[in-house]
């Protein structure tokens, strides 16, 4: 697998979060997208189109990521498990099969397919209620 990140979620603070972050590890911003950026964002309030859908930031050879939870499409954040592990696999096939063996037993939260921003994407609860996030980047650079 090409690497393993930990991906991170809040109820509204992931930007304060990432900045308090920041000024510890140091580095720049990979990604700061917001949920105003995201296809069906006109159904969110005002607020929660201004939440982070998505963020990254570099430290060393690995990335903290995060993202903020959206109440109203039943989102709950419950802290202690609102860590995530996510494997970015080194082919399609790879993460397919990741993703359907972890899944056994577990709960599929989102199939593995395409995603809007254009990665194979799919996250899921494995039967010991740990969370994943299997992505594969088509346009990985090594």
């Amino acid at each position: 697998m090409a690497f393993m990140n930990i991906y991170l979620n809040f109820d509204g603070q992931t930007e304060e979060a990432f900045n308090f972050y920041k000024s510890v590890f140091g580095g720049e911003f990979k990604s700061m997208q917001r949920m105003k950026d995201a296809p069906g964002a006109e159904k969110l309030s005002p607020e929660e189109q201004n939440f982070i859908m998505h963020c990254a930031l570099p430290i060393g050879n690995n990335q903290l990521m995060g993202t903020d939870i959206i109440k109203s499409q039943g989102h709950t954040l419950t802290v202690g498990t609102n860590v995530n592990v996510s494997i970015n696999a080194d082919t399609e096939d790879d993460a397919k099969k990741i993703f359907t063996k972890l899944a056994e037993g577990g709960k599929i939260e989102m199939p593995i397919e395409k995603a809007f921003w254009g990665d194979l994407f799919g996250s899921l609860k494995d039967k010991f209620g740990i969370q994943w996030m299997i992505v594969y980047s088509y346009n990985q650079q090594n």
